[in-house]
């Protein structure tokens, strides 16, 4: 039966949730584990749902097993954290989404959903990822006075977040989304930095540091360099035919 169970009782006012299911460029994910880690943050509880995969998690250094989605606690910053390890799947978001989006209203909880939207192919322009923001009913009042925007272009938001969306528009539930340019090949820290220092900072009133995401970024940027150069010893190397043009 689907529940959530907490462990660890404590006391919230109007707490925002910050949603880090894995998604393209994983910046959801990203963002919530570097706040948990960052943080500190405590297990607060554990979710269980026919939607997710049956697995158990352990962590290094501890005995202890636990659910592969849980809840983070940081009860002096009124904050809350959904940590994943796996994909939620499209057929099960739906039911996923009916399972978590029931305890949010119980709670009075407020989430922020993290999507990542992702760049053309080949586009490596040096700038710093464009973000937008969204919102179900009184989740927009979340996004006033902060520097984000609202999305130059139309968008659709699918997968486990985006029935999340959609279940929160169908039953009022006041929320945001924050949509974020990302690698869609790789792993995109610098997009979880834009989010974490333009949206959940100033949403959620606190200050993380973010140094930590440039030194990941800097070495994806290096393994990103390193599989180019591979790639192209590799077509250097592959015996192909290739069409000659008079005066080439």
């Amino acid at each position: 039966m689907a529940h959530i169970d907490v462990v660890a009782e404590r006391e919230f006012d109007d707490p925002v949730l910050v949603e880090g299911l894995p998604g393209v460029g994983l910046v959801g994910k990203i963002v919530a584990d570097h706040l948990v880690d960052t943080l500190e943050m405590e297990l607060y509880a554990t979710v269980h749902c026919d939607a997710l995969p049956p697995a158990a998690v352990y962590t290094a250094g501890e005995r202890a097993i636990t659910t592969p989605v849980r809840l983070y606690a940081s009860p002096e910053d009124d904050l809350l954290v959904l940590q994943s390890d796996v994909p939620v799947s499209p057929t099960a978001a739906e039911e996923f989404a009916d399972c978590i989006d029931g305890w949010f209203r119980d709670e009075g909880v407020v989430p922020l959903y993290i999507v990542g939207l992702g760049r053309d192919a080949g586009d490596d322009d040096p700038d710093l990822p464009t973000l937008c923001g969204v919102a179900v009913d009184d989740g927009a009042a979340l996004l006033e006075g902060i520097d984000v925007p609202e999305p130059a272009s139309a968008g659709l938001v699918s997968g486990p977040t985006g029935a999340l969306l959609a279940h929160a528009l169908e039953t009022g539930l006041p929320s945001v989304g924050l949509v974020v340019e990302v690698d869609p090949q790789f792993p995109d820290p610098v997009a979880a930095r834009v989010v974490l220092e333009e949206a959940v900072g100033p949403i959620a009133g606190v200050d993380v540091a973010v140094e930590t995401l440039d030194e990941q970024a800097e070495r994806i940027q290096q393994a990103k360099a390193q599989l180019a150069a591979q790639i192209r010893q590799q077509d250097e190397n592959v015996t192909q035919a290739q069409q000659l043009r008079m005066y080439q």
